[in-house]
């Protein structure tokens, strides 16, 4: 039986449609406690796919399970983390999705395939594309499924962000603004942001207009 971990909600139905495309019973995982070991056996679980897993995958579980991780990267470059984030700072707007192996190592796992992702759009639009991508990709793995292949090409690792990196005043040019600010505009993402003596702007909906950005503010006291 497969199981689906996914902590971020970006298609609410991804484990249903998966069971009709299946044609067998998917278990959706949204809570890290469900996560382990005892839990899996109980549900027979051999296979585990994580699309959105915001959490540590323990030694027990990918020691146990065939665990497949979803990175939005063409790995071995972008290894680590806030992949999306680190990929528009560079100014890099077509990517892979690329569907690896979980092993101890961080993104380093063998590859069962990779797909094109444009970037474009808003974070949370290019999440929900994202999604779909994911969805046919796991039908791809189970309908011919596919082995994993050691990663080939020189390693480049990306560090995770922090809530600070949004900070506009570190930037130099118009679509720089315009890519910090729609990188960082999903559900659950601190926004891009200003700090202007005692106010915090924060900046959502953002689209690029004549060489200016336009985009909703929000003002809050720092």
């Amino acid at each position: 039986m497969l199981a689906l971990a996914c902590s971020k909600v970006w298609d609410q139905d991804l484990d249903k449609k998966l069971s009709v495309k299946l044609g067998q019973k998917i278990l959706l995982i949204r809570n890290k406690e469900d996560l382990n070991k005892d839990f899996l056996i109980k549900n027979n679980i051999t296979k585990i796919f994580f699309p959105h897993w915001s959490y540590i995958i323990n030694n027990e579980i990918f020691e146990n399970f065939e665990c497949i991780i979803f990175h939005m990267t063409d790995l071995p470059f972008g290894r680590g983390g806030s992949p999306l984030q680190n990929l528009l700072s560079r100014g890099i707007y077509e990517t892979k999705m690329t569907a690896l192996k979980c092993e101890a190592g961080i993104d380093t796992g063998p590859i069962y395939l990779k797909r094109d992702l444009t970037l474009e759009g808003s974070a949370q639009d290019i999440f929900k594309r994202a999604t779909m991508l994911i969805f046919e990709m796991i039908i791809e793995i189970e309908s011919n499924n596919l082995r994993p292949e050691v990663q080939i090409g020189d390693v480049v690792e990306f560090k995770r962000r922090t809530p600070e990196d949004g900070n506009l005043n570190l930037l130099r040019n118009i679509v720089q603004v315009y890519d910090y600010i729609r990188m960082l505009d999903a559900e659950g993402y601190p926004p891009a942001f200003l700090k202007i003596n005692n106010f915090k702007l924060e900046f959502i909906n953002a689209r690029l207009e004549n060489d200016q950005v336009v985009a909703e503010v929000r003002i809050k006291n720092e």
